[in-house]
């Protein structure tokens, strides 16, 4: 069976000296989950396949340097929000080569209107960005989707989720992230290098249309019949489908 191949690619000598390289997602399972036993009396989570599969889809990216990120503090009387890295401007062509430029570029929250969820949780501030030093390519006719780890994300920050043409796209894609403001109101943390940040999941565009049906109750309980003859690994067994990433 051929092989998609998802591409990343980024300068030599970052590659050289870089440890926290894209991986598969299923390398990063938290250790939560993996620590998880079914109960006499309960099926954990473990055993949802639709779970697990929100776990190891895709690849992930890692914070490529340590960043300093003081949010809602006082200063002077006034609020702010600051996220800058410890880079020397001294060598500013090439960080700017790398896309890991020194200064610090952000989106103002007025971009986003006052009524997104994502300018509240954020107090109001600017949406800082990380800037990603690699450029991501997939075959023709396919896109990537990128969120946060699914059910596996940094209680601190968030990337706002994107899809980006990564077929036809020449560049590198940077990401905007919102402060998870309603846990932490003040913030004043480092997010270290290698820290997982964004999960990337290659998609095959198609055009689609939608359409409603019905359905008659005796072929409903039917299948609902069917499906419950079985508790654990009913779905595993029956429906799912294996999926590899490597």
């Amino acid at each position: 069976m051929f092989e998609k191949v998802l591409t990343f690619i980024a300068g030599e000598e970052y590659l050289e000296k870089n440890e926290f390289l894209p991986e598969p997602i299923k390398l990063n399972i938290p250790d939560w989950f993996k620590k998880l036993k079914h109960l006499p009396e309960f099926k954990t989570v473990k055993g949802c396949m639709p779970f697990l599969d929100t776990l190891t889809t895709g690849y992930l990216l890692k914070t490529p340097l340590d960043f300093r990120l003081l949010h809602n503090a006082t200063k002077e009387g006034e609020r702010v929000s600051d996220f800058y890295t410890t880079l020397q401007k001294s060598n500013l062509d090439s960080f700017n080569f790398y896309n890991l430029n020194a200064s610090p570029q952000y989106h103002p929250y007025q971009q986003l209107g006052k009524e997104c969820p994502y300018v509240n949780k954020n107090k109001d501030l600017p949406i800082h960005k990380i800037l990603n030093p690699w450029i991501i390519k997939t075959p023709p006719g396919y896109s990537c989707l990128f969120v946060p780890p699914l059910n596996n994300s940094d209680d601190r920050f968030s990337i706002i989720p994107g899809i980006v043409d990564t077929d036809t796209f020449p560049s590198q894609v940077n990401f905007p992230f919102v402060v998870n403001g309603d846990k932490h109101p003040v913030l004043d943390t480092i997010i270290k290098i290698g820290t997982p940040y964004v999960q990337v999941i290659p998609f095959k565009r198609d055009n689609w249309k939608m359409k409603i049906e019905g359905i008659s109750q005796k072929n409903y309980l039917k299948e609902r019949f069917f499906q419950e003859l079985k508790i654990i690994n009913n779905y595993k067994e029956k429906w799912w489908n294996k999926k590899t990433w490597k």
